[in-house]
């Protein structure tokens, strides 16, 4: 079983060498286009009948194949992907980017055919809701817990923590850290499209971080890792799962829904708190985040009831009484 073709190797290539495309989002819109033709040939009635999804060969998917798809057939896809997937529409709209991203490599800079069937497409209507973050009270159990924790690698785990709850960064750029990216309170990290940023860094990280180092002194690291700041116990880089498997069972162990947080739920409780207590504009937030578009930004300026009950509270006019005249 192959999960690839020719023409997606030669995308992929070009998504890494000329749009300078992480590893992350070439790995994602690599694993989208490979579900979108496995859907296709259970459609065309390409696959024997009971072979498992993910055991879809897509090797043979050719240029004829690809270009023999229609603008209807992405639509069927689409209702697949609602109904029989249940994906919401934020997760159908990537599925729609990956797929115009890749016929828009196909048709206008390989030419390898004029019809474009992503070209009519439009983006699922999202529904605008508060992005879910922990309080401060369940993000200080979190530290908490992680500080706690009867583990060897506990030290490792509460900077990690202690990182992702203070700087809002990303799964990608926290598992990405190098020794040398360190600098004092200064922390350089590579975002979204290869973009560099500097995080300042507060007491709490700047100590997590020199208590882990102290153990980190003690692993037999291999070479491929010796500039990593987070490393296993075999002395390799720290995986993206594995940082996803360790803030599960810490959320567990403090009592909160891994199926309701998760590592980048921790993102937008940074980002939260730091609106709502530390009172940051929204340009700020947008550099501290690493937002291309301020738009962006402004999913974590939600207030709670809370917030804007003391909104109406400040009014002057309150507690005007009016005079008799």
């Amino acid at each position: 079983m192959s999960n690839s073709f020719p023409i997606l190797d030669e995308y992929e290539n070009y998504m890494l060498a000329v749009l300078n495309r992480s590893d992350l989002t070439v790995k994602n819109y690599k694993g989208d286009i490979v579900i979108f033709f496995r859907y296709m040939k259970i459609d065309r009635k390409l696959v024997d009948k009971g072979t498992p999804f993910q055991d879809i060969d897509v090797s043979d998917v050719d240029l004829k194949f690809v270009s023999g798809i229609k603008t209807n057939d992405i639509f069927a896809y689409l209702i697949w992907l609602n109904r029989e997937q249940n994906l919401n529409a934020a997760s159908r709209s990537r599925k729609i980017s990956s797929l115009r991203s890749f016929y828009k490599y196909c048709c206008v800079k390989k030419h390898l055919f004029e019809y474009n069937p992503t070209l009519e497409l439009e983006n699922p209507k999202k529904s605008k809701r508060s992005p879910k973050y922990l309080t401060l009270d369940e993000s200080r159990a979190l530290i908490d817990t992680a500080y706690n924790a009867p583990t060897e690698t506990n030290e490792r785990d509460y900077c990690i923590v202690i990182l992702f709850l203070n700087c809002g960064m990303r799964l990608a750029e926290l598992r990405g850290i190098d020794l040398s990216d360190i600098h004092g309170d200064i922390l350089t990290v590579i975002g979204k499209g290869n973009k560099e940023r500097t995080i300042y860094l507060n007491k709490s990280c700047v100590e997590a971080i020199d208590e882990w180092l102290k153990v980190r002194e003690k692993y037999k690291i291999k070479p491929e890792a010796k500039n990593a700041l987070f490393v296993s116990r075999k002395g390799l880089r720290l995986s993206e799962d594995m940082i996803q498997i360790t803030i599960k069972n810490l959320l567990i162990q403090s009592g909160l829904d891994p199926k309701t947080y998760s590592v980048h739920k921790l993102r937008h409780t940074a980002a939260t708190l730091m609106y709502k207590y530390g009172h940051v504009d929204l340009r700020s937030l947008q550099t501290i985040l690493g937002h291309a578009s301020v738009s962006t930004t402004q999913i974590y300026t939600h207030v709670d009831d809370d917030l804007l009950h003391k909104a109406v509270e400040s009014n002057p006019l309150s507690d005007y009484t009016p005079e008799e005249l």
